[in-house]
């Protein structure tokens, strides 16, 4: 019975024993996996530490994992940084003593390039030999260095130079060997630089100097906002791996992209919005061929604008001029921006439905737009040129009304010759018409009484507002709290409003609203508001949004509209029941 139970005894006094106070420390050995690499790579640093090991009961139940003696490796993070640490332990007998070697393991990241030291350690009474370990900066020089390393970071841009707001194209490759268990790779970014992701990664398998590496590849698309360099922030990449042996490496990198130079806007680009683009093109759609058609007959014009190399968001949006014989409709525009291997392509589509609704020649003005083109380096201009229509009367249609429908015919020649004219009949209906304005006075003398008695009689009621007028100054309200704003919706909220204000007529559109009140004052600060919304960064810095402004106008244009309202309403000359009673 004493037996079984010596040797569990015995097995767990070995382990236990290595932190007992009996140690005494015979060797330590610091091996790094290797004393040169490159800038962002990590260092896997071994420590060994040997002890003889004093067997005894007395401390079998003071076992403590923190009382475990460790080397003093914390004088490392001067030059490393510590990303992970391990340990392992191991028993043997050696001419019938008993000894414990301890096993750390230290995955270590130079903080600078260069000749850096790893300080001698002491573990117990045993002291290590300094390590001059030698950190290489940038990328391997050559692909052979390649096969040294177990992950490196490549970057590529399509051009060495951009215009401000021209797209660059950035493509990072992360190549890494073994199953990789974990990782982080960072994205470009820049404080004045817009950053479009390009689909999804690409992942594949190359080789290096003989060397199998499997590759993710990520693209980007650039957009500098401002002229002079554009530097981005290092590519930096962390993770994990196991290699064919099992073993656990921490893969670590990072790649610094070269600076590049950002030109300014050509002095000789002549249009207002600066489109720099690798392809833009300008087409139409809808129109006749023989481009007749008759008056009120409806159609659809679609007007398509697609660039490569810009987002949608940057396209100017198609002027509105249309001839006054033509009724416009505009819908809203639709843009599109799709993400390839080569950049981005954008559109921007409009329609509009056109309603011819006067015969005659009708010209639908040109469509320029300038833009610069990258790859040759000069202006280009998108054109539609003007379009003639011919529109058609309708078969019966009058085109010209006559100014009175009560216009008495002249007489005939015949009628006029010898100068002389036709006298009235008389006879017996000379005395017709004396009665006739005697009984019609009578009849006015008694309703004019009638009336004034009713007058008497009746009471004012308060007069009631009715709901289009509730419903016009909660839109006006709104209308003047968006162009204080700067908001998007104020168009589409003065639209609504002129027609809850003028129910009469129909408004689809702000050049509806313009064609209506002719108010140039109104014009100018809805396009101040629209280069605001839509226009440049260097348009709407230009142009502060100043909402009072057009605040103080709509009350204006509000104000003339009541007046003239009112004086429509105000009461006729005689009152209904006297001009009921008179007809």
């Amino acid at each position: 019975m004493v037996s079984r139970l010596t040797y569990p005894f015995v097995l767990i006094a070995l382990l236990v024993a290595i932190a007992g106070q009996a140690m005494a420390a015979n060797d330590l050995i610091v091996e790094p996996d290797r004393t040169r690499l490159y800038e962002g790579e990590v260092l896997t640093l071994t420590v060994k530490g040997t002890t003889k090991i004093d067997i005894n009961l007395g401390n079998l139940f003071d076992f403590d994992m923190s009382s475990l003696p460790k080397p003093d490796i914390e004088k490392v993070e001067d030059d490393f940084r510590i990303l992970a640490r391990n340990q392992q332990y191991s028993i043997r007998t050696v001419n019938n003593e008993m000894s414990g070697e301890i096993t750390w393991t230290y995955q270590l990241a130079p903080r600078t390039t260069g000749k850096l030291t790893i300080p001698a350690l002491r573990f117990r009474e045993a002291e290590s030999d300094p390590i001059t370990i030698n950190v290489i900066g940038g990328a391997p020089p050559d692909q052979k260095a390649d096969a040294s390393r177990d992950s490196f970071i490549e970057l590529s841009a399509d051009k060495d130079e951009v215009y401000v707001q021209e797209q660059l194209v950035l493509t990072i490759r992360l190549f890494f060997s073994g199953n990789l268990i974990r990782g982080e790779l960072s994205e470009p970014e820049h404080p004045h630089a817009i950053v479009e992701s390009l689909g999804k990664q690409n992942e594949y398998t190359r080789y290096r100097d003989g060397v199998r590496y499997r590759v993710v590849e990520r693209r980007y698309a650039i957009f500098p906002q401002r002229e002079g360099q554009l530097s981005l922030q290092p590519i930096r990449f962390e993770g994990q791996a196991r290699n064919s042996e099992g073993q656990l490496k921490f893969l670590r990198d990072n790649a610094t992209l070269f600076d590049v130079p950002v030109r300014g806007i050509p002095a000789g680009f002549s249009g207002d919005t600066w489109l720099p683009a690798r392809n833009l093109e300008l087409t139409e759609s809808g129109l006749p061929e023989n481009q007749t058609l008759k008056a009120g007959q409806n159609l659809t014009r679609t007007l398509n604008l697609q660039a490569d190399g810009l987002p949608s968001e940057t396209l100017p949006p198609f002027p509105d001029e249309m001839p006054d014989g033509i009724r416009a409709y505009p819908e809203k525009p639709e843009r599109t921006t799709t993400a390839g291997s080569e950049g981005l392509a954008s559109q921007l589509t409009q329609t509009t439905a056109l309603v011819p609704v006067q015969p005659g020649q009708l010209v639908l003005p040109e469509i320029r737009i300038p833009w610069w083109d990258t790859e040759s380096d000069t202006e280009k201009v998108a054109v539609i040129p003007a379009r003639t229509l011919t529109i058609d009367a309708i078969p019966g249609q009058i085109e010209t009304l006559p100014s009175s429908s009560a216009q008495v015919p002249d007489a005939s020649p015949a009628d006029r010759e010898g100068g002389e004219e036709k006298a009235p009949a008389t006879g017996q209906d000379s005395g017709f018409w004396p009665l006739a304005t005697l009984l019609l006075l009578g009849v006015w003398l008694a309703t004019l009484a009638a009336w004034w008695l009713s007058k008497r009689r009746s009471r004012p009621k308060p007069e009631t507002e009715n709901p289009r007028s509730i419903r016009e100054k909660a839109l006006f309200k709104d209308l003047c709290e968006a162009a204080r704003a700067g908001s998007p919706k104020t168009t589409e909220l003065l639209v609504s409003w002129m027609t809850a204000r003028h129910p009469e007529q129909t408004f689809r559109s702000m050049m509806d609203v313009n064609r209506f009140l002719e108010d140039k004052e109104l014009a100018a600060e809805v396009e101040h508001l629209q280069q605001r919304l839509f226009g440049t960064p260097e348009q709407q810095a230009s142009a502060p949004w100043d909402g009072d402004r057009l605040v103080t106008t709509l009350i204006r244009i509000r104000g003339a509209a009541h007046s003239n309202t009112t004086e429509e309403r105000l009461p006729p000359l005689y009152p209904d029941s006297l001009r009921t009673g008179s007809s």
